[in-house]
C-alpha cells in the first residue's frame, strides 16, 4: 500500500492522504475547486466548482498512472439536492461515454463553503 500527500500543489491539509494506492487499484479523498497550481480556492457557480474537482481528480490520476476512463466509482457531495441537475450535465459532458458507478449525497454545508466536494475510485 503506498499513499500520496501531494501531487503538484494539490496537499492533504490534514491528517488523510489525498490518494491511497493498494495493488491495482486507488482512491483518491475528496477534491475542492481548488486550483492546483496556485492553490487558490475557486468558488464559482456549481458548475465551475464541479468541473474543477473532476479535472483534480484527473490530474491526481494521471499522476499515479491512472486516468478519467479508468475510474470505477465516484461519490459527489453536494449542499443541495437541486443542484443535481447542473452537476450531472458538467459530469456527463467531462466523461462522454465513461460511466463510472457514482452516488450524489446531498450533505449540509461543505467545507470552506464549496459547493461540492468530489471522491473516487479508479484502477491503474
Amino acid at each position: 500500500m503506498g499513499s500520496v500527500f501531494e501531487v503538484g500543489n494539490l496537499k492533504s491539509n490534514g491528517h488523510y492522504a489525498l490518494a491511497t494506492i493498494h495493488n491495482d487499484s486507488v482512491y483518491v479523498s475528496g477534491q475542492f475547486a481548488v486550483d492546483p497550481v496556485t492553490r487558490e480556492k475557486k468558488f464559482g457557480t456549481i458548475e465551475e466548482e464541479t468541473l474543477q474537482a473532476l479535472q483534480n481528480i484527473e490530474y491526481i490520476l494521471k499522476e499515479v498512472g491512472s486516468q478519467k476512463n479508468q475510474i470505477l466509482r465516484m461519490t459527489l457531495y453536494i449542499p443541495d439536492i437541486q443542484l443535481w441537475d447542473r452537476v450531472d450535465r458538467v459530469y456527463k459532458e467531462f466523461f462522454g461515454d465513461h460511466k463510472p458507478a457514482r452516488s450524489v449525497v446531498p450533505t449540509n454545508e461543505l467545507h470552506f463553503g464549496f459547493k461540492i466536494e468530489i471522491e473516487a475510485i479508479a484502477y491503474i
